[in-house]
């Protein structure tokens, strides 16, 4: 989408998506509907309930922005409401369908390669959010646990990026010590 100068986040994640067809105005006036602390990470394009506009993911929400001549829409998902996301790819594009709160919202027009980028980020931030404590941070009585479903919920916390590799085999060699 280019520089904008707009702000640091903004414009990087403006440079990763490309050329910006007709999301100018909204890259520029995108400050002025994000929250305090609040910072994007990736953008794209689409079109929904029949606008075109941005779509951007930030390290709070997903937001839908269309800043038009004649009218404003602005359509957000806060992260802790949605539940799934689902990408239909097609040639050129595709559509981003998210779920959040019971309700469903199609953002159709999005091209291929930015909606299958923003949909593998927001499965990994949800994940990742839903994933449970790590074991350690969690002493579970002795005894309570086995030692398999312990490794099972230390492979799963890999698994989503809650934990590094690093603390992965700290921590499994810890619950193999204590057989």
């Amino acid at each position: 989408m280019g520089k904008f100068n707009v702000r640091p986040d903004i414009d990087e994640a403006a440079e990763k998506a490309g050329p910006a067809i007709g999301s100018k105005r909204e890259i520029e006036q995108l400050p002025s509907v994000l929250w305090e602390g609040e910072t994007v990470d990736m953008l794209a394009t689409g079109t929904y309930d029949g606008g075109a506009g941005l779509v951007a993911l930030t390290n709070m929400r997903l937001i839908f922005y269309k800043n038009g001549i004649m009218s404003q829409t602005l359509e957000d998902f806060p992260l802790g409401n949605i539940s799934s996301v689902q990408w239909t790819g097609r040639m050129l594009m595709g559509t981003l369908t998210v779920y959040a709160s019971g309700n469903r919202a199609d953002i159709r027009h999005v091209p291929k390669q930015h909606g299958e980028a923003v949909s593998s980020r927001l499965r990994m931030v949800l994940a990742t959010a839903k994933a449970p404590a790590p074991a350690a941070a969690v002493p579970a009585p002795a005894g309570a646990q086995d030692v398999a479903s312990r490794l099972a919920t230390l492979d799963q916390l890999k698994a989503v990026g809650a934990i590094t590799n690093e603390e992965y085999q700290d921590r499994r060699a810890a619950i193999l010590a204590s057989i």
